[in-house]
């Protein structure tokens, strides 16, 4: 029951702006589900859901995956500024910058949620990424790679 509600709740709030609690239970209530207001704030609390400003201007829940985006779209910014290659060699991946640049990147990098992604250490001008596995450093390079030609194509 819980599993289906969590489902019920994420759908919701991807196809709703919804601002508090009260509102949540309301929805859930009109899909079949009875839950109390304590109930709702343990659903959000493990769902880690964050409020967030919508287009409108409102606080609503949500996943934080838009920020996510939000955050790429941002980087990639400082990226086609900053980066001069990405290449992978086994589970690391080594980033070259510009001088001075490296500790930016690597805080923008460290700021999104990147599959595998373990961490990340830079100096001046040198960003060393490691990964959980070969293939992930192989996906981390594309992604860069794919951020810093989309950001150079729309230049």
């Amino acid at each position: 029951m819980k599993k289906r509600r969590h489902a019920k709740i994420l759908e919701l709030i991807n196809s709703n702006d919804i601002e508090t609690q009260e509102e949540l239970q309301s929805y859930l209530l009109k899909c079949g589900f009875e839950v109390t207001q304590a109930t709702i704030s343990r659903d959000i609390k493990e769902l880690r859901l964050v409020k967030e400003l919508s287009d409108k201007g409102r606080y609503i829940y949500s996943t934080g995956k838009k920020a996510a985006t939000d955050a790429i779209r941002r980087a990639g910014g400082i990226f086609s500024e900053s980066i001069i290659r990405v290449e992978h060699a086994q589970n690391t991946v080594c980033i070259k910058c510009f001088p001075g640049m490296a500790m930016a990147v690597c805080t923008a990098i460290e700021s999104m949620e990147w599959a595998g992604f373990v961490g990340a250490i830079s100096g001046d001008d040198t960003i060393f990424v490691l990964c959980k596995t070969a293939d992930f450093a192989k996906i981390f390079t594309m992604n860069m790679e794919k951020i810093l030609n989309v950001k150079n194509s729309g230049n």
